[in-house]
């Protein structure tokens, strides 16, 4: 089974807000997810963006990929 660590859209029309999840890769991007580990908002001021550190490393280290977004995030806010 391959695991990534990708987004889960949710919010209203024009209004997206994300949480960041750990899912099967076969799955749909807002289907079924093994576990809920972060959360991000692009259209607060500054970004608003929340993760468990200990759980991203967790699941990394059992091999888990991230999406490209997810990465870039990470990199961003140096977790990765």
């Amino acid at each position: 089974m391959a695991v990534k660590i990708r987004l889960k859209r949710m919010g209203s029309h024009k209004k997206p807000f994300y949480r960041i999840v750990v899912a099967d890769s076969r799955a749909p991007r807002d289907g079924k997810f093994i576990e809920e580990i972060g959360y991000f908002n692009p259209l607060s001021e500054p970004n608003e963006f929340k993760i468990e550190a200990d759980k991203v490393k967790k699941w990394l280290s059992t091999g888990a990929q991230p999406s490209e977004t997810v990465k870039s995030l990470l990199k961003k806010n140096g977790i990765i």
